[in-house]
């Protein structure tokens, strides 16, 4: 070998190792930097289970780690903040308690790793027995929205659509019935139903207990409306992200005031029969009857109460309408969830506040909630007693167990109750749907 061959020898040796080196290095970096994500992912795990947002209360994904290849698309495609994270190279939840049910990242996984499940096998949640055109046990009546599992609007709206369309593939044309289709509820879920319903040519009737928008309309006039982009029938696409509540209100009222459809409110069902193969809705002194029959009334229309004395007195409600009304008052509002939270923020301002919660830890708030919360805390603005019971409630005072030694008075003008809303259980048993508590249950798979 001459002098030549062994220097270009030598060369290619040190270039050979130089770019094993630089694998070597770009591999101990990589490693490196996902050891370090992972760690931060490791972090925010352990402090959402001391703040008791780790395990999910409803509908959340559910991940096979096994088919996972750590791409972070669910990631992206989660409008929610620190829901999921990478850790050990594949997805893991961590803020399960904060999901509100969007389902981008199961739609966005490419390996299909990822279903959606409802409840967990510590803890149930009761829903209607639906299938996956949205019909129940009963043929033809259908549930969509909050009821079924799913409040997000952008969810309800879309679901909404669904049910209508798979009641007209199912509807006798030769039914006898007054009404084609009747309406339950005018929310989210109920006005996309109704304006579904008139775009293929249905009779159908719309139904609501209350007002135009059904729970929205219980929000606070300033709160704040999470929403996502959707597709509104007969409308188009709608581009929401943050909107108040004024501003869906009015987007609903002029879509169905342009497609001529009538909402007549205040008009409670009270019951569902079923005869001959009619549906008979009874509502007040009213009857009518009806081929198929969609509920979309969600799942808070009845507040759930406290039964404790002095519930019935006429300072205590259950939602909060116009807060910028209420000044100067000693108020006290019972509750952890972002309602209560919500409700307590617009009112401290103005009024001397208690925000009473049973709880160690607010567990199923927002993130910009629990900021806002904090922040009030700080500043004094807020007094926020947790593990805390109200246990009467007097004219000029309330008694509260705060755990620790005799129950305090405090004096009190007003009580606002957020304790979540119960299950309209026996208006769907009444009507022969079944209902089951979900222990895990996967309710959506690619």
């Amino acid at each position: 070998m001459d002098f030549l061959t062994m220097e270009i020898l030598i060369e290619n040796i040190i270039i050979y190792g130089l770019v094993i080196i630089l694998c070597i290095s770009v591999v101990v970096f990589y490693l490196r930097k996902k050891s370090r994500e992972s760690k931060i992912v490791e972090g925010k795990i352990a402090k959402a289970k001391a703040d008791g947002l780790h395990e999910p209360i409803s509908l959340h994904p559910y991940i096979d780690v096994n088919s996972c290849i750590q791409t972070g698309a669910c990631i992206s495609a989660c409008p929610e903040h620190d829901i999921l994270g990478i850790r050990n190279g594949k997805a893991t939840i961590i803020n399960a308690s904060m999901c509100v049910g969007h389902g981008a990242c199961f739609l966005a996984c490419p390996t299909e790793a990822i279903s959606l499940r409802i409840g967990t096998e510590k803890r149930g949640v009761d829903l209607p027995h639906i299938n996956m055109n949205f019909e129940t046990n009963v043929p033809g009546i259908f549930i969509a929205g909050e009821l079924g599992g799913m409040g997000l609007i952008k969810n309800a709206v879309e679901q909404g659509r669904q049910a209508a369309e798979n009641i007209l593939k199912t509807l006798r044309k030769d039914h006898s019935a007054a009404f084609d289709l009747i309406i339950i509820g005018a929310g989210p879920a109920g006005i996309s139903g109704a304006l579904t319903a008139k775009k293929h040519g249905l009779k159908f009737l719309v139904l609501e207990q209350d007002t135009l928008g059904g729970t929205v309309y219980t929000f606070p006039r300033k709160k704040i409306i999470m929403t996502s982009p959707m597709d509104l029938p007969l409308y188009g696409k709608i581009k929401l992200f943050e909107t108040t509540k004024p501003e869906l209100l009015d987007l609903w009222q002029t879509v169905l005031s342009k497609n001529s459809i009538t909402v007549n409110e205040n008009s409670k069902v009270d019951s569902v029969i079923l005869e001959n193969g009619i549906f008979t809705v009874i509502s007040g002194d009213k009857r009518f009857t009806s081929a198929s029959i969609l509920m979309a009334i969600g799942r808070r229309g009845t507040p759930r109460k406290l039964n404790i004395p002095g519930e019935m007195n006429e300072k205590v409600a259950y939602r909060l309408l116009e807060p910028d009304f209420i000044i100067n008052k000693h108020v006290i509002v019972v509750g952890g969830g972002d309602s209560a939270v919500e409700s307590a923020l617009l009112l401290s301002d103005n009024n001397n506040v208690t925000l009473s919660y049973r709880n160690e830890v607010f567990n199923r708030i927002k993130a910009q909630n629990s900021t806002a919360l904090n922040k009030a805390i700080a500043s004094g603005n807020l007094i926020v007693r947790l593990k805390s019971n109200l246990l009467s409630i007097e004219d000029d005072f309330v008694v509260l167990d705060t755990g620790e030694g005799e129950p305090i008075k405090l004096k009190n003008d007003l009580v606002y109750i957020f304790a979540g809303g119960e299950l309209p259980s026996q208006f769907l048993e009444k009507a022969g749907i079944k209902i089951t508590k979900k222990f895990g249950e996967t309710v959506r798979k690619h």
